[in-house]
């Protein structure tokens, strides 16, 4: 088979069209740092996209901080939240897993714990950071890290506590190596070497893009960046999270379609619903036919404008989603 087109939609647990997706971002300085979520909000206007995003970061919190403050609990119960986004300290998923369970899992649950009481159907999504410019070196404590080392050791901590809370994970970390060292003419740090510029701020808002849109930035909005870097960083983190959807669950609760085209030169279907806790799915192909597996394939027997439609039915309760297509 040869690739012909590949189209995706998606429609979050919890999203309502008649009102702006709702995102909290909760974390500390490597997200309030240049307001970054206001960089993903203007990006996501730029696109005549409406979202509320509120932010909640203090400097230097770690999970169990956050978990003590009464702020953040009201800021969580303040409205039906559609994304939460977690963030910890920059080193403190770089520790070893036994660590990792002792003193971080137990905070994040006792987030999760607040956050579906207040909506079980928020999505939760684990900012991923990256190594310091230069590595980390704490004699008191035996550390001598590389940047690589660092970056390694807190990608594999965020997947550790993705798998075992299976949460999802935007690779922001991933993104930011990427750059680092095939462009190094981008100035992603502070001079500090550890937090964002305005640049990496952008770069953690484009990730956010693709992760929530499913989709590459393709932006105009550029803020105070040169539109040639802020092109190659869209570039970069869309293609990188998006190419690993799978692997870091970006694709949780979504549904998906793939149009390709076969021997006999007819286009294929591909469908996909990616709700692990739904009850039932059932797909209507705009011609007349039906379906209810979760994952399924259409051939139609007639060229034309359909529009699929998808019924989506768990816990959260009875979504329809539609994708107009071309055969």
């Amino acid at each position: 088979m040869r690739l012909l087109s590949f189209l995706v939609f998606t429609l979050t647990i919890g999203l309502h069209f008649a009102q702006p997706m709702r995102i909290l971002f909760v974390g500390n300085s490597y997200t309030h740092y240049n307001n970054m979520p206001k960089l993903f909000e203007q990006m996501a206007e730029s696109k005549g996209v409406k979202i509320e995003v509120l932010m909640d970061a203090k400097s230097s919190h770690t999970f169990e901080m956050h978990s003590k403050r009464p702020e953040l609990y009201k800021n969580i119960k303040s409205k039906k939240w559609d994304y939460v986004v977690l963030q910890g300290f920059s080193r403190e998923l770089a520790q070893e897993h036994a660590i990792i369970d002792s003193m971080s899992i137990p905070y994040i649950k006792q987030l999760l714990d607040s956050i579906y009481a207040n909506n079980r159907c928020t999505n939760v999504l684990l900012y991923q950071t990256w190594g310091y410019d230069g590595g980390h070196r704490d004699d008191s404590l035996g550390i001598d890290w590389t940047f690589q080392e660092m970056s390694d050791r807190v990608h594999d901590g965020y997947q550790y506590v993705g798998q075992q809370l299976n949460l999802s994970i935007v690779p922001v970390g991933r993104v930011w190596e990427t750059v680092k060292e095939n462009h190094p003419q981008i100035q992603l740090y502070q001079e500090d070497k550890q937090h964002p510029s305005l640049a990496g701020s952008y770069l953690v808002a484009s990730c956010f893009y693709a992760a929530l849109f499913k989709a590459e930035p393709n932006l105009s909005f550029t803020s105070k960046l040169d539109a040639k870097q802020a092109t190659l960083i869209q570039d970069i983190a869309g293609t990188q999270v998006l190419m690993n959807k799978n692997r870091y669950q970006i694709n949780l609760n979504t549904v998906e379609i793939d149009v390709r085209v076969n021997a006999e030169d007819k286009k294929v279907v591909h469908l996909s619903s990616n709700y692990p806790n739904a009850r039932s799915v059932v797909w209507d192909f705009g011609d007349g036919m039906t379906e209810t597996a979760f994952k399924t394939r259409h051939v139609y027997s007639k060229p034309g404008n359909y529009e699929i439609k998808v019924k989506v039915q768990d816990a959260c309760g009875e979504r329809l989603l539609k994708r107009k297509i071309n055969v």
